[in-house]
């Protein structure tokens, strides 16, 4: 993993490390032979990367720079970056260049980023697994000899940082697809409130659901790249004391089906939690409860997922990926009746799950139950399916209700990767990542007591 992004920016500003020698210690890590470079930019380093360090060393010479100069950033295959193809891992979508950059790339490259290049992804981002058969699966980096999942669907993205390949990984989350990588990963991933980010140049899975995220080694370099992709300023983000925080802890739905070394390390977070001074309280939100029925028939994102690929299932349905074919045809089992009143009861639940929230600072929670499988136990169809809802159970939350959400690493260090998820109220995003920066200190992995 390379330094967190306030230290490379410091690098870079001393000239003790240029661009053009960063992009080619990521180059190294995606080239190595016993890595997953090839795998996880399954079309090489974008040709334009090199050209990009040579300018933003040029510009800085002279006096110019922007916050992410030199940083190397790599962009999941479902954003627009002028130039380059865009084809959501898949097969079906026209082999022509983008004209122009998705509006998020766009800001990213205002502010000087570097592009390495186009990250794996789960076709079209329709499962939590990463596993895609086109161009074969990234195995995690705790773990490859196992050959165990990445998690997806931003597969590639949290290979990418954990391997070096990159500082920070751009993501899309539907349903957890920054977040399930970054925890089974090691790494930390943010999903937005939907709405601050446009989603403009994107390739859409759900309108509904869609967010753009980040990925990277830390809650202060996903709070560099967030505040860019929105439009913000880039200012500091001092870390929120821990005393005092109103932690809510749920005890349904979350908490089934935990692995034992899950839950044992679940359960010391929450106590290292509860000795900085955080106030921790059970509960049960009745709008949690109710989120099943948003999922019937594939709920929201098969829907609209059907809407958008019906005409390229009707002519190339032999292209896609069989398993998310199936996924994205659960949609034509509903009527427009069926959709807008799924669509007006998610907007009841969202207003009674904000009431919900307002007493706590946050809610804190396994980002997924499991660690990461092996690919090898996924080949068959059941163990595919109901690995895939558990693994994108509860980081779904956050997306069916409209909230921001954030994944920590919490586990010892040399354990199999655990994040822990922060969840804030609808638009809380600064507020929720100060939150997980001070949650971060006393979950960091430097401490092994």
């Amino acid at each position: 993993m390379l330094p967190p992004i306030d230290a490379l920016r410091v690098q870079l500003a001393n000239r003790h490390l240029d661009a053009q020698t960063l992009l080619a210690s990521c180059v190294g890590n995606i080239e190595a032979d016993a890595g997953e470079g090839r795998r996880v930019f399954p079309y090489g380093v974008s040709p334009a990367a090199a050209t990009q360090a040579m300018t933003s060393d040029a510009l800085r010479r002279h006096g110019v720079a922007g916050p992410l100069s030199g940083i190397p950033v790599s962009v999941k295959d479902l954003f627009d970056v002028q130039g380059e193809i865009t084809r959501s891992g898949g097969r079906v979508l026209p082999e022509q260049p983008a004209i122009r950059d998705a509006v998020a790339i766009g800001r990213l490259r205002a502010a000087g980023a570097v592009f390495v290049g186009r990250t794996h992804m789960t076709e079209f981002a329709y499962s939590g697994l990463g596993i895609n058969p086109h161009h074969g699966t990234p195995a995690n980096p705790f773990d490859r000899e196992a050959a165990r999942i990445p998690g997806g669907s931003s597969s590639g993205a949290a290979v990418s940082v954990a391997d070096g390949m990159a500082a920070a990984a751009i993501g899309s989350d539907t349903g957890g697809s920054c977040r399930i990588p970054a925890a089974l990963c090691g790494v930390t991933g943010f999903k937005p409130t939907a709405s601050r980010i446009p989603l403009d140049g994107t390739v859409p899975l759900s309108s509904s659901y869609d967010s753009v995220g980040s990925i990277a080694p830390s809650v202060a370099c996903c709070a560099v790249i967030d505040s860019i992709m929105a439009g913000e300023p880039d200012v500091p983000l001092p870390p929120f004391s821990v005393h005092g925080l109103r932690l809510a802890v749920p005890t349904k739905l979350v908490l089934d089906e935990m692995d034992a070394h899950v839950a044992t390390t679940f359960e010391r977070a929450i106590s290292k939690l509860a000795e900085a001074g955080a106030i921790l309280k059970e509960v049960e939100f009745e709008s949690w409860n109710a989120l099943a029925e948003l999922g019937q028939h594939g709920g929201l994102v098969a829907a609209e997922a059907w809407a958008w690929h019906v005409n390229m299932i009707g002519s190339h349905a032999n292209q896609y990926d069989p398993r998310v074919l199936s996924r994205i045809r659960f949609g034509s089992q509903q009527s427009t009746a069926e959709y807008l009143r799924t669509k007006a009861r998610r907007s009841l639940l969202c207003g009674q799950a904000d009431l919900e929230l307002q007493p706590f600072d946050a809610v804190i929670c396994p980002t997924v139950p499991i660690i990461a499988p092996q690919i090898a136990e996924l080949a068959e169809e059941r163990a595919y399916t109901s690995t895939n809802r558990l693994l994108l159970r509860n980081p779904a939350i956050a997306n069916m209700l409209d909230l921001c959400a954030l994944s920590v690493p919490c586990h010892e260090e040399g354990h199999a990767p655990v994040g822990l998820m922060l969840m804030g109220r609808h638009m809380s995003d600064r507020h929720l990542l100060a939150i997980g920066a001070g949650v971060e200190a006393i979950l960091s992995l430097r401490q092994t007591g």
